[in-house]
């Protein structure tokens, strides 16, 4: 799709909106994928898809676990949309890739040059993206080495990858970045918080900050479906929470029956961080009156949640999960840096991939 004839290109991307009429490139169905870049846009050269974890769990299924029809279903997805915009979840993920070209009108911009290897920090559902070819998918852990090309546009952000970190650990961790520093504006000295989906990437990032907020006065309860996991062994043994509840978080009553003992209180702030759906109303119900409901997971169904509280009489905030916070990367490869056993597993889990 060509700009409109008259001024600039659409800083948030509208121009390159195909259908319907009127959105932004997250809510349309069609985007224009061409490969050169606008005046505000930056092409680059991507390497590896991080596909989020509601999404990609969600192909797994679908897949039987086959990565070969993982990867053609990527690929048939990114040519009918323009974008890795998983239709049933609706989210997509983020790529790693080098920056091939800087529109005119940003080559002033100081934090960025044409070679630099960089993260998008925007989702992969309002990225413009052109695949090649799909070279390998990592069923462990969701990451995918393409050929292909991305566009970022105006309103984008991105983060140069560190130097002392594998690629496909920044890439893990960049891309639940908002977790982590989100729970570190929300927990409060001797505050509990309870993180659901605790032994995940976003679970142990959420856990380790909240330890670091809440303090030797405050409680932090994780909730796991297995104690055997290493992400859940990590938590215990490094003493990153003081509880994990071993449950279904889709079983409300299993998780209901466990607060008595771990959780009594009930929780200030709950950070939800499962890859599935049907956790919202065990999430609101680990939650106090007043306290504030996280959900970061992508699989959260907001009416779900909002007639949940609702139905069950639990007057509490509830957040969208949103994956933005300003210094958001910073915060997330900073808790990796300083919590070395947090460090060591993220690297054993995710430094052979892509």
């Amino acid at each position: 799709m060509t700009p409109a004839a008259t001024g600039r290109p659409c800083a948030l991307g509208s121009h390159r909106v195909i259908a319907p009429a009127g959105a932004l490139p997250q809510n349309a169905w069609k985007i224009d994928n061409a490969p050169v870049a606008h005046e505000n846009e930056i092409l680059c050269e991507v390497e590896t898809l991080n596909v989020d974890s509601a999404s990609f769990k969600q192909m797994y299924d679908a897949c039987a676990g086959d990565a070969d029809a993982i990867g053609a279903h990527i690929l048939a997805t990114v040519q009918e949309r323009g974008k890795q915009h998983n239709p049933v979840t609706g989210s997509g993920g983020m790529f790693v890739g080098r920056v091939l070209g800087i529109g005119d009108s940003l080559a002033a911009r100081d934090d960025i040059a044409v070679g630099d290897r960089i993260a998008s920090l925007v989702s992969l559902s309002l990225t413009p993206l052109l695949l090649e070819r799909i070279e390998h998918v990592d069923v462990a852990t969701g990451q995918v080495r393409v050929r292909g090309k991305a566009i970022l546009f105006e309103s984008g952000i991105y983060a140069r990858l560190p130097a002392d970190l594998p690629v496909a650990v920044a890439l893990a961790v960049l891309d639940v970045a908002g977790a982590p520093a989100q729970v570190r504006r929300l927990a409060k000295s001797g505050a509990t918080v309870c993180v659901i989906g605790a032994d995940g990437k976003s679970g142990l990032l959420a856990c380790a900050q909240a330890r670091a907020a809440v303090g030797p006065l405050g409680r932090v309860v994780g909730i796991v479906p297995s104690a055997e996991t290493d992400g859940a062994r990590l938590l215990a043994d490094r003493g990153y929470v003081d509880a994990l509840i071993v449950a279904d978080a889709r079983n409300t009553l299993a998780v209901l029956e466990q607060l008595p003992a771990s959780l009594p209180e009930l929780a200030d702030l709950v950070v939800n961080c499962v890859n599935v759906g049907g956790t919202e109303v065990a999430s609101i119900l680990c939650c106090k009156d007043h306290g504030i409901v996280y959900f970061f997971s992508m699989a959260t169904s907001f009416t779900a949640a909002a007639l949940g509280a609702e139905g069950i009489g639990k007057d509490v905030s509830m957040m969208v999960g949103n994956g933005y916070a300003k210094g958001h990367a910073a915060v997330a490869l900073q808790t990796l840096r300083d919590h070395p056993p947090l460090k060591d597993y993220f690297i054993a889990r995710y430094g052979a991939s892509a």
